[in-house]
């Protein structure tokens, strides 16, 4: 039996972590943090290495582009994918989002049939490449 990959959500609203929880958990372990500060230290802490990231961008005290930043430090990190998932729907930002290595942009709110399949691509383009070296 396969284990279930591991996805890391990070959003400071409630709703958004619980409704994407409900709708994932029958595929997928996942973990619910609040803020960057916490999921930052938790990865750090736990050496936390999850199949792939979603990643809020609006949030108070660290936003997703801080979180960005911390995770391309952490080397055991450097192969996770990070899904932005955001409000904010400009393309300057979607661009600039691709630029620094985010593997999708979603805009919210999202479609969770949708949400739940590009999560399965970009897991799966990150398993071919894995099974490629």
């Amino acid at each position: 039996m396969n284990e279930k990959k591991k996805i890391l959500i990070v959003d400071d609203e409630e709703i958004q972590l619980t409704t994407a929880e409900l709708f994932l958990k029958s595929e997928y372990d996942v973990f619910k943090m609040k803020s960057g500060k916490e999921a930052i230290e938790y990865i750090s802490e736990n050496k936390f290495i999850p199949h792939l990231i979603m990643l809020d961008i609006v949030m108070p005290n660290m936003t997703g582009w801080d979180v960005l930043n911390k995770i391309k430090q952490i080397d055991f990190l450097a192969n996770v994918p990070i899904i932005f998932v955001s409000s904010i729907m400009e393309e300057n930002e979607i661009k600039r989002a691709y630029k620094n290595g985010v593997s999708d942009y979603i805009t919210k709110p999202y479609n969770m049939t949708d949400l739940k399949s590009r999560i399965k691509t970009v897991i799966d383009k990150k398993d071919t490449k894995n099974a490629r070296k």
